[in-house]
């Protein structure tokens, strides 16, 4: 059951603007983490901000940010964004979003290996390890890896709102592997 119910129209102004541009456009009903975290119309803004950058703005690849996206909110359990996430982005970028739910990394190549144990050691140390900096050094300009740590933050973000509130999941969501 959420702990903090999503905004329900009318909507003030301000918050009816940035939801709107959150969506895009998409003519459909706000995002129940959209319409929770609106309680905050000033953070809500900023979250719209950074959140648009990475998804239209970023400069990695799609599957990488995806990747990205994916593996990090299974680390922390978030099913409501995983499964935004697999239902919209997935398929258009090429990943399997189960087999980075349960950490499979068979599938794979190389440089999204790398993505993967980035993923990993940031949720499970918070920083990253020499010899994986240098792989990652050898492979990404430093723009993209700028975007990759911020990415992982983001979604660690976005990961503990959708849980902490426990946000209900979207009606048409996918729903990760038991």
């Amino acid at each position: 059951m959420t702990r903090l119910a999503p905004l329900e129209p009318p909507y003030e102004p301000k918050v009816e603007d940035t939801l709107r541009r959150l969506m895009g456009a998409v003519e459909a009903e706000p995002l129940n983490l959209f319409r929770t975290i609106a309680h905050h119309d000033v953070l809500l803004e900023r979250f719209r901000q950074i959140g648009s950058s990475l998804l239209s703005f970023g400069r990695l690849p799609a599957d990488e940010r995806e990747i990205v996206i994916h593996r990090t909110t299974a680390l922390c359990g978030a099913d409501y964004e995983w499964g935004v996430h697999a239902t919209v982005f997935a398929d258009a970028a090429g990943i399997d979003a189960e087999a980075l739910w349960r950490g499979e990394v068979d599938g794979l190549d190389a440089r999204q290996r790398t993505v993967v144990a980035l993923c990993d050691e940031l949720h499970a140390t918070g920083t990253v390890s020499d010899e994986l900096w240098a792989q990652l050094r050898a492979g990404w300009p430093d723009d993209q890896l700028v975007e990759l740590v911020c990415l992982a933050g983001f979604y660690h973000l976005v990961s503990y709102a959708s849980n902490a509130f426990a946000v209900d999941p979207e009606e048409w969501a996918a729903q990760p592997p038991a």
